[in-house]
């Protein structure tokens, strides 16, 4: 646990750092950050008939399981402040992420939408000396 805190605390204090760079010094030296991943948050509809979405999660939850398996889906958690989930998704394209997760029961139903967020590598790291693109 010590370890833990010790590494988030180096990250905090190296991206504060990396991030305190002038715009135009950073502009010139960061490549954009490639897309590598989706995160994807969705969250029941508002108004949504819960004794539907009830009815359809037993098979939502068995579809979900197997985009797990086929590693469509990295990731997968609760949502702590509403009811819904956030999947890291194994997928670079936002238009094909949201293809497949309206594939699932609660998207084929319109009850469920999700927010879809693309996510890369923390690119101010390559800001680090000795960083360059290509670098691994």
């Amino acid at each position: 646990m010590k370890m833990q805190a010790a590494f988030a605390s180096v990250l905090v204090t190296m991206f504060s750092f990396l991030t305190s760079v002038s715009y135009g010094e950073t502009q010139q030296m960061e490549p954009s950050t490639p897309t590598t991943q989706i995160l994807a948050i969705g969250t029941v509809n508002p108004g949504a008939d819960l004794a539907s979405v009830r009815a359809i999660l037993p098979t939502e939850v068995r579809e979900t399981v197997r985009l797990y398996l086929d590693g469509k889906i990295d990731q997968w958690f609760s949502l702590e402040d509403r009811n819904g989930v956030a999947f890291i998704l194994n997928v670079a394209d936002v238009a094909a992420a949201s293809a497949m997760l309206e594939q699932l029961p609660l998207g084929r139903a319109h009850l469920m939408h999700f927010q879809l967020i693309p996510i890369g590598p923390l690119n101010p790291l390559r800001q680090l000396p000795g960083m360059t693109t290509g670098s691994p």
